[in-house]
């Protein structure tokens, strides 16, 4: 069994990881990047179209957090984020690598603003920001000559957080203290297991929003950092916040949603119902701009009354000149489906967007496990409390990213390696393992999340995903012991696992709140 050791491993590319590394690297640190992903550009951070917000020192930003989050998002946090960001901004991204936002004929930075913000703080590229700054970051990253101890593994899928406990070759080692000394990793290619051993380890690997039918995100965001660290003993909270986006493009085919931006709606968009009448009035005072949670639910509560599958969202009153240059990618889309959004409206559904919850961290990424550090959207500091405000996630990626690498650093000075010879090699399976099997399940799970624990849930609903998800449990769980690992087999597993989370949160909470509705 091949193994590898670094001073950090880092599992997950998009910009948490990426801020993460590059923070550690500056300072000489040997930094493994770990993605199951060909292509690491690939991640839910590629996917972000909205903006960035860019904070300097404006008290309201946390006001906006706090409303946003129905009172329950934890003000430290959001202070934290506050009074952090803006400098960590400007130094790692701006500075350094460069994202090419929009500016003004004179240079300036332009800002627009999105849904429940009291003000434009957002900067942005077109409609494909997540994209510029996913490749700003991985090409800064990956100068060879800048940095040198920098390791990127693609097609690499992380299967389980190593812990001398629980892989410890002798019995003694039980009664070590729980901690993280790497993970093992299925190199795809070769089929084979390898241990990383790292004196820390990262899990930047975003969030579940692939776990239902419909949803915006990468396949890869399937709840696979949650998974690993609910079976290394890490404590989670908030799971049951799910953050559903008001607007995707709504098409017959298709399980990932293409995303229609937020700023669609800040710069003017207007929700239709498929009698052609504006609605938003009728359910927030603040129309278009009220809480995502809200919009969803009016969506969903005006197609319902129309016994329709969707509603529009209406900007062609825009100029046509300006709707191309600042939207081009969903201008493409739409017109790609027939739809020219510079004359009329886009069909647009709610999709699983966001987790809210995750890893239970603070505000330097550590988790309750030592070595363990969980960063972005696998992470819950309390920031998003029940409902997230649009455009946090990027900056909060940024910022914790960076925050665990300085605190990583200081603990790595006297940390040493764990003996690879004491953690046992993973055991392979022989037993081959179905594709069409896997895919079965793998609807099955995505139809139980949708339609039982999604947008409005309830007893009933929530204790029929309950004798599913034992029953897809019991089955995933004999078969994997047996099988020959896939990257397939392995989300199977995990997701089953973050979609019991979910569940088993959603049982507890009776209280609707933020993106949290329970119709009991």
């Amino acid at each position: 069994m091949k193994n590898y050791e670094f001073d950090t491993l880092i599992i997950g590319c998009g910009i948490s990881g990426l801020s993460c590394a590059i923070s550690l690297a500056e300072k000489g640190e040997r930094v493994s990047l770990v993605t199951r992903e060909k292509d690491p550009l690939i991640s839910n951070t590629y996917f972000a179209q909205g903006g960035i917000i860019y904070p300097q020192n404006d008290e309201s930003l946390v006001g906006d957090i706090l409303k946003a989050s129905a009172g329950t998002a934890y003000c430290k946090a959001a202070h934290f984020l506050n009074d952090e960001s803006g400098k960590i901004l400007e130094e790692l991204l701006l500075k350094k690598a460069s994202p090419q936002f929009a500016r003004s004929s004179s240079g300036e930075l332009l800002y627009t603003k999105e849904a429940a913000h009291s003000k434009a703080r957002i900067l942005y590229k077109g409609d494909f920001t997540g994209k510029e700054i996913q490749i700003s970051l991985l090409n800064y990253l990956k100068d060879k000559k800048r940095f040198p101890h920098v390791s990127i593994f693609s097609s690499h899928t992380a299967i389980d957080l190593i812990t001398p406990a629980h892989h410890g070759v002798s019995l003694e080692q039980r009664y070590e203290k729980n901690a993280v000394v790497g993970a093992y990793i299925l190199d795809q290619k070769n089929n084979s297991v390898l241990k990383f051993m790292a004196k820390k380890t990262v899990l930047a690997t975003g969030g579940l929003g692939a776990l239902y039918l419909h949803n915006s995100n990468s396949d890869g965001a399937r709840g696979d950092g949650h998974a690993m660290a609910k079976r290394a003993g890490a404590f989670m909270s908030n799971m049951e916040f799910i953050q559903f986006h008001p607007t995707t493009f709504y098409s017959p085919q298709g399980h990932r949603r293409f995303l229609i931006s937020e700023a669609i709606r800040g710069e003017g968009g207007i929700l239709l119902n498929s009698d052609g009448k504006a609605f938003m009035a009728n359910y927030h005072v603040d129309k278009e701009m009220a809480p995502r949670d809200i919009v969803a639910r009016a969506i969903l509560a005006e197609s319902m009354k129309t016994q329709t599958e969707c509603v529009y969202l209406d900007i062609s009153h825009k100029n046509k000149k300006w709707l191309k240059e600042r939207f081009p990618t969903i201008y493409e889309h739409c017109l790609d489906n027939n739809i020219d959004i510079t004359k009329e409206a886009i069909p647009v559904v709610p999709a699983a967007h966001y987790a809210c919850g995750g890893v239970k961290a603070d505000f330097s990424g550590q988790t309750n496990i030592p070595n363990l550090f969980a960063v972005g959207e696998v992470a819950c500091t309390g920031l998003h409390g029940a409902n997230r405000l649009a455009s946090t996630s990027l900056l909060e990626g940024l910022t914790w990213g960076n925050k665990a690498a300085k605190r990583i650093l200081e603990e790595n000075k006297k940390a040493k390696i764990y003996d690879q010879k004491k953690i046992k090699d993973w055991e392979i399976g022989s037993r081959v393992a179905d594709p069409a099997l896997i895919h079965q399940d793998w609807m099955t799970l995505k139809q139980t999340m949708w339609n039982y624990v999604g947008l409005i849930r309830s007893n009933q609903r929530l204790g029929r995903a309950h004798g599913m998800f034992n029953e897809l449990e019991a089955e995933v769980g004999y078969f994997y012991r047996q099988a020959r690992l896939t990257d397939g087999l392995i989300g199977l597993r995990n997701g089953v696992e973050s979609a019991i989370m979910v569940l088993a949160a959603s049982e507890r909470n009776r209280e609707s709140i933020g993106c949290f509705y329970r119709e009991d």
